[in-house]
This record gives structure tokens, sequence and C-alpha cells, in this order.
């Protein structure tokens, strides 16, 4: 038997999709046949469509940032990406290059760090010109300096990981563009890989895709506790159904912890959370698996734009409770204090290596 190729499985359960309350479409966004392949996709669906007169998205700011941010989170915007989406940029610590999909994500985290990175209302903007994008990828192979030159991870080749300022999987099912960047890594016969995270579990498109392993489909998971601030994501139980449904189908698979909190009794909520994910994982042929455990940290500016979308949240921002530090480019990020970050990664490393010893961590920050 070929443990490469994908192992035949009845699909995970049906999972519940967004469904946007408008999907803008700009003119420039039909010049591309996957901008009209999307539009066709959303009308098929039944939902409001409405073409644009010009290539600006307009009249989503509002006074009141809830209203805003109400308005742009059931907005999906068919664009084109910009020339400086075409010209990537490096994602340590966890890939060689960033390759944009789409910007925006349709879920209510509570802790997203959408909100300190993208700017104007939080519209999920997916790229028409996507066969621009990934034409552009090969100038990049051999060319990564994050880990590409890592021996613990030089068998993934260049890495370009997809889901930096989007959750590619929660919108496949309007976009197909997630589908057709694995076809074409697939069909790629070269040392590279695509990867991306998701807290989504609508896998089943993606289960007989030519994917020859080279993309790491990873599962955002999180405490049961922590379950409150992840609003219109899919459940613990489901990504962990996706995640052994597309294991079984050949894919290398990764958990990316995230964000870590100092929920009630963590330490125990954090190994019984891994012990679930090497349950679902049980008895998985030929299993890939890596792990990525991120402590939760936040900017003075992400904590505004947060505190204006999620005014009754319980989230720990409170910079007193915090450690400040510098990022490499000066600006400044608040994390837990130097004894709780140190007691936090002993005891879930412990437990990674306890529940999943085959699992490779790749980094704890």
């Amino acid at each position: 038997m070929n443990v490469h190729a994908p192992v035949p499985l009845a699909a995970p359960r049906p999972a519940r999709l967004w469904r946007p309350r408008q999907v803008l479409v700009t003119p420039a966004s039909l010049d591309h046949a996957h901008g009209r392949a999307m539009v066709a996709r959303v009308e098929a669906l039944g939902l409001p469509v409405e073409r644009l007169a010009g290539n600006r998205l307009t009249g989503l700011r509002h006074a009141d940032p809830r209203r805003a941010y109400a308005e742009a989170k059931n907005t999906l915007a068919i664009v084109v990406a910009p020339p400086t989406k075409l010209k990537l940029q490096p994602i340590p610590p966890s890939a060689d290059w960033r390759v944009d999909l789409a910007e925006g994500c349709p879920a209510h985290c509570q802790y997203c760090y959408l909100a300190g990175s993208l700017s104007g209302p939080p519209v999920t903007r997916a790229y028409a010109n996507l066969d621009e994008i990934l034409d552009t990828l090969a100038s990049y192979a051999g060319s990564g300096q994050i880990t590409s030159v890592q021996e613990a991870r030089a068998q993934e080749g260049t890495t370009f990981e997809a889901s930096c300022y989007t959750d590619p999987l929660g919108i496949e099912h309007l976009t197909g563009s997630l589908s057709a960047a694995i076809r074409h890594f697939g069909a790629w016969s070269a040392p590279v890989s695509l990867r991306f995270t998701t807290k989504f579990a609508a896998v089943e498109p993606l289960l007989a895709l030519p994917h020859g392993r080279r993309t790491r489909i990873r599962f955002s998971l999180n405490a049961r506790a922590a379950a409150r601030y992840e609003g219109g994501t899919a459940s613990l139980s489901a990504r962990l159904e996706a995640l052994r449904a597309v294991a079984r189908a050949g894919y290398p698979v990764g958990l990316t912890v995230a964000p870590i909190l100092p929920v009630p009794g963590w330490a125990e909520a954090y190994d019984g959370l891994l012990a679930e994910a090497a349950q679902a994982l049980d008895g998985v042929p030929a299993l890939d698996l890596t792990a990525e455990l991120i402590t939760h940290r936040f900017t003075p500016g992400s904590k505004t734009v947060l505190e204006g979308w999620y005014p009754g949240s319980d989230l720990p921002m409170r910079e007193e409770e915090r450690s400040r530090k510098l990022t490499k480019f000066g600006s400044v990020k608040y994390v837990f204090p130097k004894d709780l970050m140190a007691e936090m990664r002993g005891r879930l490393t412990a437990s990674l290596a306890a529940r999943l010893p085959a699992a490779r961590l790749l980094y704890w920050t």
C-alpha cells in the first residue's frame, strides 16, 4: 500500500458555513476567471451580490465602531489583490514567506490578532487574481531565510504561510482559493510546501485533492475554558474530527495551540486538550505531525480596537499583569510575566511530549 496516498474515509459531519449578508464585487475582479468563478459560487448560494461601480470599497465606516465592525464582519468583498501582495514578506517563526489568498476573517475571536494588523473595517476580501498570486511563488522557491535554513525543518523545503491575514478554510466554500492553492502545490515538483492554520472544520472539499503531501493543515486549538473567546468558529470537537479526517487523507497536519491563556486550572486544561488531540489522531497511518505553542499577547493598538469591538469581554488584557516588551521593529507588546511564561512552557511542552510523542515542536512563543 502507498502510505502517501489518501486513505478512503467517511467525511466528517457537515460544518456550519459562513453566509455573509452582502457580497461586494469590484469591476476589476471580473477581469479574472477566478473572480468570476467566486461570483458564480456566491450567486449559486443565493447570497445578495452588489456589483460596484468602482474598485474602492466605500460606505463601511461609521462613527460607532460596533456598527462598523458588525457590518464589515458580515461583508465579503471580491477584489483584486494590490501589487504589494505580490511582493512576499517573511513570516517568522512560522514560514519563509507569507502568501495571501484573502484578507480578513469571518470569525469573532475576542483576541483577534488581525485587530492590530489591518486598518479599516474588518471586511473579508477575497482576491480574484489568484493565478497571478500563485504564479509569483516560483521566484521565491529556494530563497527563504526562516524555516528552509533550519536543519530541523529542512524537509519542508521553502514554506509559504497562507493564514497570516485570513482563515482560508472559513471562506473556502465561497472562494475555492484554498483548493486551487493545494492543487498548485501538489503539482509543483520542487522542495516547497504550503501551510495554513484554521479554526474551522469544513474540510470535505479538501479530502480528495491531489495534495502530494505538500500542504500542512494545522488546526488552531485551545482549552475548552477559552471557547467563549472564539465566537463564530467550529467547536473543538468538530476541529478535532476534521483534524483526523485530513490526517487520514494523507495531509501533513499540525496543532497550533493558541492563544495559550492562564484559564483556571490551565495546566490540566491544556494537558486535557492534548490528550483529546492524541485520541483524535490515534491509529492514523504515516502521521506527520507538528505543534506550535503560542501564548497570548497584545499591543496597545490591538487592545484599543478589540475593546471597541467586544466591550463586554473579560479577556485578560491588563498591562499591569503583563511584561512590556519591544519588538525588533521598536513597537510595544505585552506578554505574560517571565515566571509564568517559564512555567507554562515547561508544563505544556512536557504534556506534548507525553501525550503526542510523535509531534515535532516547531517553536514556543
